[in-house]
């Protein structure tokens, strides 16, 4: 590889983000030279969508019109939209997904750093994106050595230019991320840029035994994920922890659809089952994007999908049964200001009663943080989450229907299972 470096002092917004990643320790001393080689800015539109981490919004950023603003961004440590609605949007504003992005440059850094790369190591990438991940590890162990799939033909044909124009040639293949790539397997390392919400088995077929894959990953329960770093066993399987919580656009194939659901609630609220509970609404960590309950709700409780309607004088929450042909739904209404909520529950699976039994198996575990979590993946892509270490895999709220804490006939359900549907 032989990427043009366009550094011309140490100075400027480029100089202070290298700076900014090596004194947090995002950024290690190993890929500090691959950083330094790869400037951002040159994978970057001149039409683009910074997000505003405390805001909470995107904004557009237009280099033509406004040359110094879009190049305090380009090196800014914040997530870059780049594309909206699968290429369908036009015009500055921000569309309704954004689909395609430059991610966080912390992010970028330490899932480098955990994929524990070596000289001579085969890398395949899946999202390629703007190409800037895929320079950086050419820069690390050459361009013969790294394989980056992206499914978006534009999102590709862009990277590709990016890449030339910056000296890079890693090999980019226009495909489904969930394919991989096996024309060049196996690999040593494999690592995602987008979430998923089950390790698809090509995955594993081509990463050799003792390589690793990192991976965003997490439940339709909701939209977070935590960073998961598998190492790939000699019969095929895989496992390892959890990192730490973080968020990416979701692979194509395995985004939630929401209209699934448009058929689950009737006449509301109908027939549904009608009771109380007491558990605040806040112990659900609704008001956290990370570090509450949700992503642990998501492991414990399988198939299951969840949104707040949040309103002045009450608040909402809903849950969906993603079981094929299941119409199960519940409701919890909370109302400021009171102590117990209405709690709806219809069919035959009593959706809020295993929410409301994982989290206080949770709390009673001592609500033990994402880190403390992991996965083993068998071949075929069963996923098993496991706390502490794969000897002990979670219980299996699915189908509880007694009180919170008390299970007919002993504990929750340890029993293996599918999480995605």
């Amino acid at each position: 590889m032989n990427v043009r470096n366009d550094r011309t002092d140490c100075v400027g917004p480029r100089a202070e983000l290298t700076r900014l990643l090596l004194d947090s320790g995002a950024l290690t001393a190993d890929w500090a030279p691959a950083f330094e080689a790869v400037p951002r800015a040159a994978f970057l539109p001149d039409l683009m969508w910074p997000y505003d981490m405390a805001t909470r919004a995107s904004r557009a950023v237009d280099r033509r019109t406004d040359p110094a603003t879009w190049e305090r961004y380009a090196y800014a440590d914040v997530p870059v939209t780049t594309q909206w609605d699968d290429g369908q949007h036009a015009g500055e504003a921000p569309g309704r997904l954004p689909t395609s992005s430059a991610s966080m440059p912390s992010v970028v850094t330490r899932m480098l750093a955990d994929l524990d790369v070596f000289p001579g190591a085969r890398v395949l990438e899946i999202g390629g994106g703007t190409g800037w991940n895929a320079a950086l590890l050419a820069a690390r162990l050459g361009d013969r050595r790294v394989v980056t799939v992206e499914i978006d033909p534009a999102v590709a044909a862009r990277a590709r230019t990016a890449l030339r124009e910056a000296g890079a040639s890693p090999h980019v293949v226009c495909g489904d991320g969930r394919d991989g790539y096996a024309d060049g397997a196996p690999y040593d390392r494999l690592i995602a840029t987008v979430g998923v919400r089950d390790v698809p088995p090509a995955w594993l077929r081509q990463t050799r035994p003792g390589g690793l894959i990192v991976a965003p990953w997490g439940t339709h329960y909701s939209n977070e994920d935590a960073l998961l770093r598998l190492t790939v066993a000699e019969d095929g399987s895989a496992s390892g922890p959890f990192l730490r919580p973080l968020e990416f656009m979701k692979l194509r194939a395995q985004r939630l659809d929401w209209d699934r659901f448009r058929d689950h609630v009737g006449p509301y609220p109908g027939d549904a089952a009608e009771s109380a509970t007491t558990v605040p609404l806040a112990d659900l960590g609704e008001d956290r994007r990370f570090g509450g309950p949700s992503f642990v709700l998501g492991l414990c409780v399988p198939h299951c999908a969840h949104l707040l309607d949040a309103g002045d004088e009450a608040s909402t929450l809903w849950f969906f049964d993603m079981t094929e042909g299941s119409r199960c739904w519940a409701s919890v209404t909370f109302r400021h200001g009171e102590p117990t909520a209405t709690v709806r529950q219809s069919g035959p699976r009593a959706l809020w009663d295993e929410v409301s039994g994982a989290l206080e198996w949770w709390q009673g575990q001592g609500s033990p943080a994402i880190d403390c979590f992991g996965l083993t993946v068998t071949p075929d892509g069963t996923q098993h989450p496991w706390l502490a270490d794969a000897d002990h895999p979670l219980p299996s709220f699915s189908g509880w229907t007694a009180p919170a804490g008390e299970a007919p006939g002993g504990e929750p359900s340890t029993a293996p299972r599918t999480l995605a549907p």
